[in-house]
């Protein structure tokens, strides 16, 4: 009896896995079959093109989408007029989708494949999170849909997650606890390729430092005078020769904000936005500690007065192989993207616009292959996967060799190309979430895993101090 037991058992195994197979094909069918919408809320967030904490109109979108969903939804958490938490479910597992959807200042490119500004705009999404926003809520919706359809238990969370560039609106939502009870997180990005490599980021931290001096005329009383601008000056000149004795990894950047209106009043007051990035937190200190003595120094050689706000802080973003190795595994089960002739000329014009690319057109329908590595850039998902395993990937919401803040990922996040990039996103969260929801093993090996990561005597440590959210430093 014991032997036909076993052998029921087994020939039941592939009848269970062929229903799976059948409920995650009819989930990833109905994603395809709301594109339309999908694709039409990233072109109203493109359009719209809204900068850190001043997201209003996309927010509102992505919270109305939810809302019609039954997600029950939280607003204005962390201080953060704009970020939210939408949820639907019953007890655990506690799955987070990370949503961002601010655009990036200083740049605008309407969505051709020739350098063209849109006339009156200020900003353009550069950085793809007009997709990353909008591909984020449609797996949330595709999470939401499945667990009522198999009747699983478990908790979606959409986290509605403000200003990630350079407003570490993430790490206020960390800082507030509203990771505390999550299980895992899962997030992607808009890119030129698709790839769920184990990719960690520098730590960072960024400061505005404003100096002040005294005004006169430039050519009858410059003596009387102490020009801000020389404070701002004289503290990049000392910067730029430091970089020669920084760690090789280490990134360091900035822009004048402010220098003054007219060449014969000497400015009183300037400004200028540093960023420091290092792949340890700890090593950013130290780089930090040299930028504040150089700032003093200029000051006092200049005869002026500085002081400094910092403005945002994200720890690096701590890999969980586990995890990363089943995103890769959905990521090559959902696959890439193929060109329409109309996307393959538009393409084929914004790949001329390149020099030497790293990557082919055509590679749009591969994915890359698994590897653990470095990435440049920082995020505060960063802070996110210190909380809760989390896990991400990229894909082709671009054409192949697209830096992100480039008039080029603005142009291909405002048409079919990024639309279909998103799509591919949204299905590889969902079976990412599918599988973390109905393999315990994952989920204990996953935990484990971060668990070890972190060590344990981990106690979290912003980057940005106790700060309010900076919510006018986009004004």
């Amino acid at each position: 009896m014991k032997r036909l037991g076993y052998l029921f058992a087994l020939a039941a195994l592939p009848t269970a896995a062929h229903a799976q197979e059948a409920q995650e094909d009819k989930i990833l069918a109905e994603i395809d079959a709301r594109y339309d919408e999908t694709a039409s809320i990233a072109r109203k967030i493109w359009e719209w093109a809204e900068v850190g904490y001043q997201e209003e109109k996309a927010s509102n979108l992505l919270q109305q989408s939810l809302r019609a969903q039954g997600f029950e939804i939280e607003t204005g958490v962390a201080d953060i007029p704009t970020a939210f938490v939408a949820e639907y479910g019953k007890g655990g597992p506690i799955i987070a989708i990370l949503a961002e959807f601010d655009a990036l200042p200083g740049i605008n490119q309407d969505a051709v494949a020739i350098r063209s500004p849109i006339a009156g705009k200020a900003a353009a999404h550069a950085c793809g999170h007009n997709l990353f926003g909008a591909g984020s809520v449609e797996a949330a919706i595709a999470v939401k849909k499945w667990l009522d359809e198999t009747g699983t238990p478990g908790t979606v969370r959409l986290y509605g997650t403000p200003a990630e560039e350079g407003g570490s609106g993430k790490v206020y939502m960390v800082r507030a606890g509203l990771f505390d009870d999550v299980d895992f997180a899962l997030h992607w990005h808009a890119a030129g390729e698709n790839s769920a490599a184990a990719r960690t980021t520098l730590a960072n931290r960024s400061a505005k430092f404003r100096f002040r001096g005294v005004s006169a005329h430039a050519a009858g009383a410059p003596e009387k005078a102490r020009s801000a601008l020389d404070g701002v000056e004289s503290f990049n000149l000392m910067i730029n020769m430091m970089r020669e004795h920084v760690p090789q990894d280490s990134r360091i950047h900035y822009v004048i904000t402010e220098g003054g209106t007219a060449p014969n009043v000497v400015p009183d007051f300037a400004e200028v936005f540093y960023y420091v990035r290092h792949p340890d937190p700890d090593g950013v200190d130290a780089i930090w500690k040299r930028l504040e003595d150089a700032a003093r120094g200029a000051a006092l050689g200049t005869g002026t007065k500085v002081d400094w706000e910092v403005i945002h802080g994200n720890n690096p973003l701590l890999v969980n192989e586990p995890l990363a190795k089943m995103m890769d595994e959905k990521l090559n089960q959902v696959g890439g993207i193929t060109y329409t002739s109309e996307e393959q000329k538009f393409a084929d014009g914004i790949y001329a616009s390149f020099d030497k690319p790293k990557l082919e057109l055509g590679s749009q329908s591969e994915i890359q292959p698994y590897e653990v590595t470095l990435g440049y850039g920082s995020t505060d998902v960063g802070d996110v996967s210190y909380a809760t395993p989390t896990v991400g990937l990229r894909t082709a919401t671009w054409v192949p060799g697209t830096s992100a803040h480039s008039w080029q990922s603005s142009a291909a996040s405002g048409m079919s190309i990024g639309f279909k990039g998103t799509q591919t996103a949204a299905k590889t969260l969902t079976l990412a979430a599918i599988e973390i929801y109905t393999n315990p093993e994952l989920r204990k090996e996953a935990k484990a895993e971060f668990d070890k990561a972190r060590g344990p005597d981990y106690v979290y440590k912003s980057l940005l101090g106790d700060r309010d959210p900076p919510l006018d430093y986009r004004k």
